[in-house]
């Protein structure tokens, strides 16, 4: 597979084989496990699964050198106050945002009667304890907690217990927005010994019903590993953004969007789908002016080389296709009438739609979290939401007149399925005068 160039952007002209080829290399990025980390994260689990919170203590010394400890609300408190105070009025109106738009979309429970007088119906509830895991060091991410926790708060969670590793120095905005967020316990413990303490339960640190938050390859492989035992949120792969553009946008707009997910890391992917060779040219060209003056050029430049290119399709309408094949994480259309592609797309975690759309605005402010499926799983999973922090029970209520007709049917399927303590339940009640 050949581009037209040596550039940053690599062009691709969609020939059925080219753009598959880096479809796939797309995917099985993802899939890329370290079997030796899989085998750490056990063996650590296992210990703290069987000695709580004598083993979290000694992961914490030894992997973070400082010891786990409650961190009180009043350092919440203190932490907010001494925020600085244009980054406390962004994380708030965040905050504002993403419970707007997660009230509105918020599952409620329901009934309705039958005109047999049978009563059917779905309660709705918060999970009892969640645990939101936040990166800590030079990955700290306020906008995760904020992300993960105001949902969860929407949906009635009891209780909210924060995980983040205990640096000498914490980190003052994320403890801000725990504190705006409405976070109930916060812990300085990180890594595998943190998911373990929230799975098992250790010491003052409680087991939780749920783990959600992004982590390293520890706490991802962690995180699968303790599933089952808790709910996860999901299996986070890397980061990718899909854009689909016509002639008529801004190279400019185009180029600073794929870089934007391409500086996360080098394991990134950030794709341009494109019906103009003019426009994939033109954005090249920008992309390369404007990587050069980002302090992670290093990172986009791997990532980039690796996992970027401009793939020039023969219609906006094929553009679709592969966009649906690839299921990305974040989905920008970039065309003069980007509704009208709308109808036509089903896999992505988050579309974004229009020149002033841009994901980062998705990323930070604009209220759906920005936890997404990633890697081609947006075929099958949803963002975070408040349904991710319910749990729903079937209420069924039948009279006897409701009941009756329906005995010999029940006593039939039960009887085919060899079942006859079931046939009998109901069938003493048939027999009742």
């Amino acid at each position: 597979m050949k581009g037209e160039n040596k550039m940053l952007l690599q062009i691709l002209k969609a020939d059925g084989t080219a753009e598959r080829e880096k479809i796939r290399a797309m995917k099985e990025r993802a899939l890329q496990e370290n079997t030796q980390i899989t085998e750490d994260a056990a063996k650590i689990l296992e210990d703290i699964r069987q000695n709580g919170m004598d083993a979290v203590e000694r992961y914490s010394l030894q992997f973070d050198k400082n010891p786990v400890r409650r961190i009180p609300k009043e350092e919440l408190q203190a932490a907010y106050e001494a925020c600085d105070p244009g980054l406390r009025t962004a994380l708030e109106r965040a905050a504002v945002n993403i419970r707007e738009y997660h009230e509105h979309m918020l599952a409620k429970s329901w009934e309705y009667r039958r005109e047999d007088g049978a009563q059917l119906g779905q309660v709705v509830r918060g999970l009892e304890r969640v645990g939101i895991y936040v990166p800590g060091g030079t990955a700290a991410y306020p906008s995760s907690v904020l992300m993960n926790a105001v949902p969860a708060k929407v949906a009635g969670v009891r209780e909210l217990v924060m995980v983040t590793p205990p640096t000498q120095n914490l980190s003052l905005p994320v403890l801000a927005a725990a504190n705006i967020a409405g976070v109930d316990t916060v812990f300085a413990v990180g890594g595998i010994q943190a998911i373990g303490a929230l799975a098992y339960g250790a010491g003052e640190i409680p087991r939780v019903d749920k783990i959600v938050g992004p982590g390293n390859a520890y706490v991802a492989a962690a995180k699968k590993l303790v599933y089952g035992q808790v709910d996860i949120d999901m299996i986070a792969g890397p980061s990718e953004v899909l854009v689909i553009a016509d002639g008529k946008a801004d190279p400019k707009y185009v180029a600073a969007d794929l870089l934007s997910q391409a500086e996360h890391d080098r394991m990134a992917s950030a794709v341009l789908l494109t019906d103009s060779m003019e426009l994939a040219r033109r954005t090249a060209e920008e992309l390369e002016r404007q990587a050069q003056q980002l302090p992670r050029f290093e990172i986009v430049r791997e990532s980039m080389e690796n996992y970027g290119s401009a793939i020039v399709c023969r219609d906006l309408k094929e553009a679709c296709l592969l966009a649906d094949l690839v299921a990305p994480e974040h989905l920008e259309v970039s065309t003069e009438n980007p509704r009208e592609l709308l109808e036509s797309l089903h896999n992505a975690g988050a579309v974004f739609l229009g020149h002033y759309t841009p994901e980062p605005l998705g990323d930070y402010m604009a209220g759906p979290s920005h936890v997404l499926p990633t890697s081609g799983t947006a075929r099958f999973f949803s963002p975070l939401s408040t349904d991710t922090f319910l749990k729903k029970m079937s209420v069924i209520e039948y009279p006897r007149q409701a009941l009756m007709p329906l005995g010999e049917d029940i006593i039939s399927l039960a009887q085919c399925e060899h079942l006859d303590a079931h046939a009998n339940s109901v069938r003493v009640r048939l027999q009742e005068r």
